[in-house]
Protein backbone atom coordinates (compact mmCIF):
# COMPACT_ATOMS: atom_id res chain seq x y z
CA UNK A 1 0.00 0.00 0.00
CA UNK A 2 2.77 2.51 -0.80
CA UNK A 3 1.03 4.46 -3.78
CA UNK A 4 -1.90 7.00 -3.59
CA UNK A 5 -3.51 4.49 -5.86
CA UNK A 6 -3.17 1.02 -3.53
CA UNK A 7 -4.45 3.98 -0.43
CA UNK A 8 -7.37 4.90 -2.30
CA UNK A 9 -8.16 1.22 -3.11
CA UNK A 10 -7.81 0.65 0.61
CA UNK A 11 -9.94 3.48 1.88
CA UNK A 12 -12.42 2.81 -1.02
CA UNK A 13 -12.82 -1.82 -0.06
CA UNK A 14 -13.55 -0.13 3.72
CA UNK A 15 -15.79 2.70 2.92
CA UNK A 16 -18.84 0.95 3.29
CA UNK A 17 -17.96 -0.65 6.72
CA UNK A 18 -20.44 1.38 9.24
CA UNK A 19 -18.33 1.64 12.55
CA UNK A 20 -14.84 1.89 11.11
CA UNK A 21 -13.39 5.61 11.54
CA UNK A 22 -10.13 6.10 9.27
CA UNK A 23 -7.89 8.05 11.45
CA UNK A 24 -4.90 7.96 9.18
CA UNK A 25 -3.46 6.48 5.99
CA UNK A 26 0.00 6.85 5.22
CA UNK A 27 2.60 4.37 3.07
CA UNK A 28 2.20 1.19 4.18
CA UNK A 29 0.15 2.28 7.25
CA UNK A 30 -3.48 2.13 7.88
CA UNK A 31 -4.59 3.43 11.40
CA UNK A 32 -8.25 3.14 12.26
CA UNK A 33 -10.90 2.90 15.49
CA UNK A 34 -13.48 0.12 15.27
CA UNK A 35 -16.23 -0.51 17.37
CA UNK A 36 -15.85 -4.06 18.12
CA UNK A 37 -13.93 -7.10 17.63
CA UNK A 38 -16.37 -8.94 15.25
CA UNK A 39 -15.89 -5.79 13.10
CA UNK A 40 -11.93 -5.59 13.33
CA UNK A 41 -12.11 -9.07 11.81
CA UNK A 42 -14.65 -7.70 8.81
CA UNK A 43 -12.12 -5.23 8.51
CA UNK A 44 -9.51 -7.53 8.21
CA UNK A 45 -11.25 -9.58 5.72
CA UNK A 46 -12.33 -7.04 3.73
CA UNK A 47 -8.85 -5.43 3.41
CA UNK A 48 -7.56 -9.01 2.06
CA UNK A 49 -10.27 -9.52 -0.24
CA UNK A 50 -8.89 -6.31 -1.84
CA UNK A 51 -5.56 -8.23 -2.05
CA UNK A 52 -3.49 -6.64 1.08
CA UNK A 53 -2.32 -8.44 3.97
CA UNK A 54 -2.43 -7.17 7.42
CA UNK A 55 -0.18 -7.50 9.57
CA UNK A 56 -0.43 -6.56 14.04
CA UNK A 57 -1.61 -8.06 16.17
CA UNK A 58 -5.20 -8.08 17.74
CA UNK A 59 -3.96 -5.43 20.87
CA UNK A 60 -1.94 -3.07 18.27
CA UNK A 61 -3.96 0.07 16.90
CA UNK A 62 -2.00 0.33 14.29
CA UNK A 63 -1.31 -2.45 11.22
CA UNK A 64 0.61 -2.86 8.72
CA UNK A 65 -0.68 -3.57 4.81
CA UNK A 66 1.50 -4.98 2.30
CA UNK A 67 0.82 -6.27 -1.13
CA UNK A 68 -1.88 -5.44 -3.60
CA UNK A 69 -1.60 -3.72 -6.93
CA UNK A 70 1.42 -1.95 -6.09
CA UNK A 71 3.81 -5.56 -5.72
CA UNK A 72 1.98 -7.28 -8.50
Amino acid sequence: MQSTHCQARVNGAIAALEGVKVEKVEAGKLSVAVESDELRKELVETIEKAGYKVDGDDNEKDSMTTGGCCTN
